[in-house]
């Protein structure tokens, strides 16, 4: 490796910053039941705690994605609370999540309801949502929904596009300035005849029908099977419109498994759009790289940093394409010398210049060795065992 590729290297990790997942810490499981941890976070407090942790040791994920019901007890009054405790930790507040897909009353839908009062209700909680984002200085407000329904003929399917629209109007009108909407998209689950919001494409009509701070958030592990991830990411930075991710990885479906644990070159052929995006235009998109995962059986804490510092390794393996030969190749159609730049810089091992640049950060070269000789994980163990005690496995 050259002495530039290092030095670009070095001046991308420090631009780099990957949100991580309150949620992230909790006991968390599948429909069947959960595998209880003893150290899982109980309180917004401990997950703070423990995304302290993280950050401390990768020096990468200085902000906390949070979900409304899950971490403000008491709505926008705790919004100020949560955030000064978030410092207290050496964390910020990073996107805000509504949860408009867990209470009895969206059984049928949230904007997307036949019933006037429950869409009037979801909208509620959204705008308080957008009024925490502000009270707490976050950027982005992220929504996903599970609307849509599980037989043919049972939803009006252009109606409740209608509401959509209407409704993610009024949202990004409560929106102050450099404030976004991230909307999210999903194919299916738990709406397994139509979803309201099933792909990329849905999704960019419908920001756009919001208004101009309304993005596209693009989840890795919401898409069928071989969809190209990328190609979508790259058009949708052609038109200006990606918002940000929802970082994870995927063997069947939304598995929300560890990013790059199946398919670390697609995700590194992401980041390589991006990086090219960049290079030709000159341009620095403004986008969210977000984790969104399930930690059922791996150790919370532990997943995470592997998560962080993987993102690290694939985004450097991806900054090395010489973009100047790849356009030249593209350009001749010359397709065995294209496609071996993009796996000569995968194929490169970007560990120890990665190990330098935290050195000289004060960072820990391994995060998470460095994690497992601390001692935090032996401590939270004890501390929250009780807790989690009552937090036997069940059937949904």
């Amino acid at each position: 490796m050259t002495a530039r590729q290092e030095e670009l290297i070095w001046k991308t990790l420090d631009g780099f910053e990957i949100e991580i997942p309150s949620w992230g810490f909790a006991q968390t499981g599948t429909r069947f039941g959960k595998f209880v941890q003893p150290g899982a976070a109980v309180t917004i407090e401990h997950k703070l705690s423990d995304a302290g942790q993280v950050h401390k040791l990768t020096g990468c994920c200085p902000t906390v994605a949070v979900h409304v019901l899950w971490d403000f007890p008491e709505g926008k009054d705790s919004a100020r609370e949560v955030a000064l405790l978030a410092t207290n930790y050496g964390v910020r507040i990073g996107a805000i999540n509504p949860n408009v897909f867990e209470s009895q009353q969206y059984k049928y839908g949230s904007l997307g309801n036949p019933d006037p009062a429950i869409r009037q209700a979801a909208l509620d909680h959204l705008l308080e949502s957008v009024d925490i984002a502000t009270e707490v200085g976050s950027r982005d407000v992220s929504l996903w929904f599970g609307d849509g329904s599980n037989y043919p003929g049972t939803a009006n399917i252009r109606r409740r596009r209608e509401w959509f629209e209407e409704g993610l109007r009024r949202v990004h009108d409560r929106l102050v300035q450099g404030e976004r909407l991230l909307v999210e998209y999903k194919p299916f689950e738990p709406a397994f005849y139509h979803t309201d919001i099933a792909d990329w494409g849905m999704t960019l009509l419908l920001a756009r029908a919001a208004g101009p701070q309304a993005k596209v958030l693009v989840d890795t592990g919401h898409h069928y099977q071989a969809q190209n991830i990328e190609q979508i990411v790259a058009w949708l930075l052609q038109d200006e419109m990606l918002g940000g991710f929802h970082f994870n990885d995927r063997h069947y479906a939304d598995d929300d498994l560890t990013i790059g644990s199946i398919h670390p070159y697609q995700v590194f052929r992401i980041f390589h759009e991006i990086c090219y995006y960049r290079w030709e235009t000159g341009a620095e998109p403004q986008i969210g790289y977000m984790i969104d995962q399930s930690h059922n059986l791996k150790p919370k804490i532990e997943e995470t940093i592997q998560t962080a510092t993987t993102a690290q390794e694939l985004y450097a393996k991806a900054v090395l394409v010489d973009h100047e030969s790849l356009a030249y190749h593209q350009e001749h159609c010359n397709l065995i010398d294209a496609e071996e730049l993009l796996k000569a810089a995968f194929a490169t091992d970007v560990r120890g210049v990665i190990a330098a640049w935290r050195r000289s950060r004060n960072l820990p070269e391994n995060p998470l060795i460095a994690y497992r000789e601390s001692g935090y994980q032996q401590q939270i163990d004890q501390e929250r065992a009780d807790a989690n005690a009552g937090a036997v496995s069940s059937y949904a």
